[in-house]
């Protein structure tokens, strides 16, 4: 029940924001104009002081597994001396997290400050532009971004290509006008993805006891 809700507003302010880019003036600008690039790390797996830390550590896999709108942490976390010695960067709450390789696209909210993979062309957004907003637009330009990859084993989408991809946004006058709209909509989901997981997690405890 709470799943198919989440679904119907997912759809919901998905068909919103085309509609609300039919109906505005748009100007040319790049995902570079909106945020900052930021890309992932992976810490020597051969120290281990690097490792089962406190901080949260994401990789395409783990969007893959558990594919939320707004996402907390992955399956492994690093310490502060493997961030430090790294090329993972601490990235802040309300970064967009997108998958840049294998796959491109998977896209989610970070919920709280977290670090990711080498898989991962983040999106931190500048402050006049929305989270919600930036999250509809990548969802958006997903298709046009994989378009501009490149590699011969798998695709992928450079940090630079990215910064430099064309977009057509409204100005931010309109943008507010869709944040305001938006807004309690992302703050339901999220209510709705913590209580989907608080049920999910009760289910499991359950089965592990009684069978």
């Amino acid at each position: 029940m709470l799943r198919r809700l989440n679904d119907n507003l997912v759809e919901l302010i998905d068909s919103y924001f085309i509609n609300f880019l039919n109906n505005v003036t748009t100007v040319e600008k790049t995902i570079e104009d909106i945020g900052t690039v930021v890309g992932g790390g992976t810490p020597s797996k051969k120290i281990a002081a690097y490792w089962n830390g406190d901080i949260a550590w994401v990789t395409p896999k783990d969007l893959s597994q558990h594919p939320l709108i707004f996402t907390s942490s992955g399956e492994n976390y690093i310490t502060g001396l493997g961030l430090a010695k790294g090329s993972a960067k601490l990235l802040p709450t309300n970064t967009i997290l997108f998958s840049s390789r294998a796959p491109i696209g998977y896209i989610s909210i970070a919920k709280n400050n977290l670090a990711t993979n080498q898989g991962f062309k983040s999106v931190i957004p500048n402050k006049e532009y929305s989270f919600q907003f930036i999250y509809e637009l990548l969802k958006h330009e997903t298709a046009a971004i994989k378009n501009e990859a490149n590699g011969s084993t798998f695709k992928e989408i450079s940090g630079k290509k990215l910064k430099q991809h064309i977009i057509n946004i409204p100005n931010l006058e309109d943008t507010s006008k869709f944040n305001e709209i938006t807004k309690p909509i992302f703050k339901q989901l999220r209510k709705l993805e913590e209580e989907n997981e608080k049920l999910l997690a009760i289910k499991k405890e359950l089965l592990e006891k009684y069978f």
